[in-house]
């Protein structure tokens, strides 16, 4: 029989109404069955996890992330699936982390939540709960898993976790992969696309964790009318490794001189700067305007269709993983786990 693990870090969807106060309260979902007892009709063996206490998405921190992933990297072997139930506000943060972290993965580790409490009349939090647990124990003829990757079901649809950005606050549909194809969509049958799931060169590798995350990466997004004072207090953070500059459009900028002079200044001391569309559909093409260009031969690095969760998170990982910058230049500009589509 099929073996999946429900972890339960937090968020909207582990919650219930309390019948005396009427105000929402978090339930055990080690007593997962009793709210959702749709889950005894699978052919599956669910056992529960929760994180006591449960972290609101907000508060996610790196600490957060590494014990996730050992907690998978500790039942990996017990388990052929793994579901994380997640706050939404965070959630895109938290699977483009994973995707790095844990290497060599050859099962499905699908993220999920909900917009409204398990607990109310009209909760998506149950269709996603049931869909993403059917995912996960989903498997192809040959008996491996549909989907050996790190993704985000919601509202019918499945996202590689690394693609997907939050783009609606209040909507069911709450999430979106702009730059790549679903991995899957839920109707009245599951129909995997296979052409965009990655799948091992080899299997029956050993799962490792790369649990260690620098965070020395400094945030500058641009907008008109922005001042040197401005710029000059975020390059001025203390230990940074690596900045993302969120740019206009295909990866523009300000062209004038006191702008590109401090940029310039700040890759000259060794810091890693790369260049993300504020867009959140398209790529970073530092070739297609003259101001891109004066940012590409300055020494900035292309996000091409990343997103920027996976961006930030993929600068984590690399920071984490090398000690030399150089190296971390070399491997922001190459694909890894699927994160970018860079122009032939």
């Amino acid at each position: 029989m099929t073996k999946l693990l429900i972890i339960y870090t937090g968020g909207t969807i582990g919650m219930k109404q309390d019948p005396e106060t009427m105000s929402l309260v978090p339930f055990n979902f080690r007593q997962i069955l009793e709210e959702v007892p749709e889950l005894i009709k699978f052919n599956i063996d669910i056992d529960a996890y929760s994180f006591e206490p449960a972290i609101d998405s907000s508060d996610v921190q790196p600490e957060f992330w590494v014990e996730l992933a050992k907690l998978i990297e500790t039942n990996y072997r017990k388990y052929d699936g793994f579901v994380i139930l997640h706050g939404t506000d965070t959630m895109a943060f938290t699977s483009s982390m994973l995707s790095f972290m844990l290497e060599n993965l050859e099962k499905a580790v699908v993220l999920t939540g909900s917009q409204l409490p398990i607990g109310m009349l009209r909760t998506d939090g149950r269709e996603n709960l049931i869909s993403a647990i059917e995912i996960a124990a989903a498997k192809n003829a040959d008996g491996r898993p549909c989907v050996p990757e790190v993704c985000v079901f919601f509202e019918n649809e499945l996202y590689r976790g690394n693609r997907t950005i939050k783009y609606n606050a209040e909507n069911f549909k709450a999430f979106r992969s702009p730059n790549y194809p679903l991995l899957a969509e839920a109707g009245i049958h599951i129909k995997f696309n296979e052409a965009a799931i990655h799948y091992p060169s080899s299997w029956g590798n050993e799962l490792k964790v790369n649990n260690i995350i620098d965070t020395k990466v400094g945030i500058l997004k641009l907008y008109p009318g922005i001042q040197d004072k401005a710029v000059d207090a975020i390059l001025a953070t203390d230990g940074m490794r690596a900045l993302i500059l969120e740019s206009f459009g295909c990866g523009n900028a300000p062209s004038s001189p006191w702008f590109i002079n401090r940029i310039k200044k700040i890759i000259l001391q060794g810091v890693v700067v790369v260049n993300v569309s504020q867009c959140n559909a398209g790529s970073v093409d530092m070739d297609a305007y003259a101001t891109g260009c004066i940012l590409k031969q300055a020494g900035l690095i292309s996000a091409y269709d990343a997103t920027f969760e996976s961006t930030l998170a993929k600068l984590y990982f690399l920071l984490g993983k090398y000690e030399d910058n150089e190296s971390v230049k070399f491997y922001m500009n190459e694909n890894i786990k699927g994160e970018i589509s860079k122009r032939k």
